[in-house]
């Protein structure tokens, strides 16, 4: 009797530890196979920069050392034969010793000097004249802050990236339809076509452009908190492909690391601010002229922020 029960005990014992062994190997293999889709999603994302070290910042960001950085996200529109321009610019600057970001858009009329061009024109036109490097220079000249990295979404292929995420829910302030899709006022869930017309939409707005950066910024935010929550990450290879399809970045596989590390917590509290100006046409051509003490507001407020 005693030596039955012993050989139940370790039979029990040998299930128990198979079934253990079964889940190490499991999880090892999901481990391998998210990081192989990982590193190569990061390696076709990877885009390195040109240009020489901003004049804004005395020393280069450390993120080991947990410094507040800026990050450009272009949004653009890149057809075969054209060249593109950003008709999406926004501005984020990470502080992790306030967990927080500040999301600025800069509306794509905005009059101001192209660097590396010598010319005053539209802002977004600084992408076609001279791709991200001078898209970046531009930015930095016109906010007075250094852009530490830059990001860039072809904006064709976001549907993709909502997609992958599960779709994003937005609060949407007034009923309009767009490109066959009817947005209701309130709380709406959005699948990747759907986002795509969200935030293209302009002429139903009274805001005009600055209510499309209002979108813009919503779905942004939406695509961050869907892709940070548990749910994605049974979705992590079609999420990581519509990444590295879609996006280029000047971040490296390590400082992405970093930042996931170090500034997660920074995610859960993002500030969108406006950029205001008044519409203007200079010689046959409408801009958007931001006065210097708007300007001066805006630029003192992100100095803050990145402690600068």
């Amino acid at each position: 009797m005693r030596s039955e029960r012993k050989k139940k005990k370790k039979r029990w014992v040998k299930i128990l530890l198979t079934t253990l062994l079964v889940i190490i190997l499991g999880v090892g293999a999901y481990a391998f196979t998210v990081y192989n889709s990982l590193t190569s999603a990061l390696d076709s994302m990877h885009s390195p920069i040109d240009r020489d070290k901003s004049d804004k910042r005395a020393e280069e960001v450390t993120l080991e050392k947990k410094q507040p950085f800026s990050i450009l996200m272009l949004g653009v529109d890149e057809r075969e034969g054209d060249r593109g321009r950003s008709d999406t610019m926004i501005v984020l600057t990470v502080n992790p010793n306030l967990n927080s970001i500040k999301m600025l858009s800069i509306p794509r009329d905005t009059r101001t000097e192209i660097v590396g061009r010598g010319t005053t024109d539209k802002i977004n036109h600084a992408y076609a004249f001279g791709k991200e490097e001078m898209a970046m220079a531009t930015v930095e000249n016109f906010l007075d802050i250094p852009i530490d990295y830059v990001v860039k979404v072809n904006m064709e292929g976001f549907e993709d990236i909502v997609n992958a995420v599960g779709g994003i829910s937005v609060d949407n302030a007034f009923s309009f339809s767009e490109e066959g899709h009817q947005f209701n006022q309130g709380q709406i869930t959005l699948d990747g076509e759907e986002a795509l017309a969200y935030v293209r939409m302009r002429k139903q707005d009274p805001s005009g452009d600055f209510g499309r950066q209002q979108r813009q910024r919503q779905v942004i935010k939406g695509v961050i908190d869907q892709g940070a929550s548990f749910n994605s990450l049974t979705n992590f290879d079609s999420i990581f492909s519509a990444l590295g399809n879609n996006v280029k970045t000047s971040m490296t596989f390590d400082e992405m690391v970093e930042i996931q590390k170090n500034y997660k917590d920074a995610a859960k509290n993002i500030e969108q601010i406006q950029l205001t100006g008044t519409g203007s046409t200079i010689d046959g051509i409408y801009y958007l002229v931001v006065p210097q003490e708007e300007k001066v507001k805006v630029q003192d407020l992100l100095k803050s922020h990145l402690e600068i």
